[in-house]
């Protein structure tokens, strides 16, 4: 079973090998679910590295395709 990252933004788990959205910070890669979700972290990372994931209200809502 391979490894998940969670998006930092809204927690949802991510496969590495096949995320479309992907932010470079502090020497770490972080992986998300939607350009809304990398977007929102890269205009205040800290905020969701101490913080950690939100759960944002209607996230499921916006645009993701799973498959």
């Amino acid at each position: 079973m391979r490894a998940l990252a969670k998006d930092p933004v809204c927690g949802m788990e991510i496969d590495p090998s096949t995320a479309p959205y992907k932010t470079l910070y502090k020497g770490k890669i972080y992986y998300f679910c939607s350009a809304m979700c990398k977007k929102e972290f890269e205009k205040n990372p800290e905020y969701y590295l101490t913080h950690g994931p939100k759960g944002m209200p209607g996230h499921h809502e916006h645009g993701h395709s799973h498959h």
